[in-house]
C-alpha cells in the first residue's frame, strides 16, 4: 500500500488562487505540500482549508492521523494567531455538523477590511458573500462579534496556538510519525521584534516545549512563507503567492524535508 503524506494548514497549503484552483475548496497540485509529497512518491492527503486557524489545523491533522494507515509523514504550515476554532451547537452546515472557524473578518468591523482586500477579485467576493450568509444562518456571526468584542487578545491566541502545536507535535512523536512544521507568518512567534515567549515565565516555558528542530523557516526570526514570498517579490493573487513561489519554496524546503521525513 502506498505511504501517505498528510498536509495541514490554511489557504497557503490548500492552494487558494493557484493556477488549478477551482472553488477555493479543492486541494491544489501546485502547492508546496503537494510537491513535497510528490517528491517522496507518497499519496497526498490534504487536510488544509482556507481561513482555518491553528486550533483547526491541529484538530484536522489529528483526525486524519487517527483515521489513516501507512503514514509516511506529516507536513504542516501553521497560520495566523487571530483565528479561533469552536465546537458550536450542531448544525447541518457546520464542519462535521459541529465545528466553526472564526476570524476577525467575520465581524462587522472586519467586513470593511475584507471587502477592501478582496475588491480586485469577484470570485473571492462571491465566496465571502456565501460565507457571511452561512455564518448568519448558523449563529456563528453573533458569536464572533462577542469573541472579538470582549475576549480576543494576542496573549490568549498565542497560548491557544502554541498549545495546539505542542499537542500535535507530542501525538506525532508518540505515534513515531515523522513530521515537518513550517509557518505562513512569523507573527506566530513575534510582534515586530519582540518574541512572544518573553512576555512572562509561563509563555517562556510553553515555548520551550516546541521542538524547533522539526521546523523549516524561510529566514531569520522564524520568517514565514507568505512573508518570504512578499520580500522576494513573487507574483501574487489577491491575497496569496502564486505558483512560482510554491515551486521555489519547495527547493528551499527539500533538504529539511528529506532529513525529517525521507530519512
Amino acid at each position: 500500500m502506498t505511504k501517505k503524506i498528510i498536509a495541514g494548514g490554511c489557504s497557503f497549503t490548500l492552494g487558494n488562487e493557484l493556477s488549478d484552483d477551482v472553488d477555493g475548496k479543492t486541494p491544489s497540485k501546485q502547492t508546496w505540500s503537494y510537491r513535497l509529497s510528490e517528491h517522496s512518491g507518497s499519496e497526498y492527503v490534504c487536510r488544509a482549508f482556507g481561513g482555518h486557524g491553528n486550533q483547526a489545523v491541529a484538530r484536522r491533522v489529528f483526525n486524519a492521523v487517527a483515521n489513516t494507515n501507512d503514514i509516511k509523514g506529516v507536513v504542516v504550515m501553521w497560520t495566523f494567531l487571530s483565528r479561533y476554532d469552536w465546537a458550536m451547537p450542531r448544525h447541518v452546515n457546520l464542519e462535521d455538523t459541529r465545528w466553526a472557524s472564526i476570524s476577525p473578518w467575520d465581524t462587522e468591523s472586519g467586513d470593511k477590511e475584507a471587502h477592501k482586500v478582496m475588491e480586485g477579485s469577484k470570485e473571492q467576493q462571491e465566496q465571502w458573500r456565501i460565507r457571511q450568509k452561512f455564518l448568519s444562518e448558523t449563529g456563528v456571526r453573533d458569536f464572533a462579534e462577542s469573541i472579538y468584542k470582549y475576549g480576543a487578545n494576542q496573549y490568549h491566541e498565542t497560548y491557544l496556538s502554541w498549545k495546539s502545536i505542542i499537542w500535535l507535535q507530542n501525538i506525532l512523536e508518540k505515534k513515531k510519525i515523522p513530521f515537518m512544521f513550517t509557518l505562513a507568518d512569523n507573527s506566530l512567534f513575534y510582534q515586530e521584534f519582540d518574541h512572544h515567549k518573553d512576555q512572562d515565565s509561563f509563555m517562556n516555558a510553553l515555548h520551550s516545549e516546541i521542538d524547533l528542530s522539526k521546523w523549516f523557516f524561510f529566514g531569520e526570526r522564524c520568517m514565514g512563507f507568505n512573508q518570504w514570498a512578499m520580500m522576494e517579490d513573487y507574483p501574487r493573487g489577491t491575497t496569496h503567492p502564486l505558483d512560482e513561489a510554491h515551486q521555489d519554496a519547495v527547493k528551499l524546503m527539500l533538504p529539511t524535508f528529506n532529513k525529517l521525513i525521507i530519512n
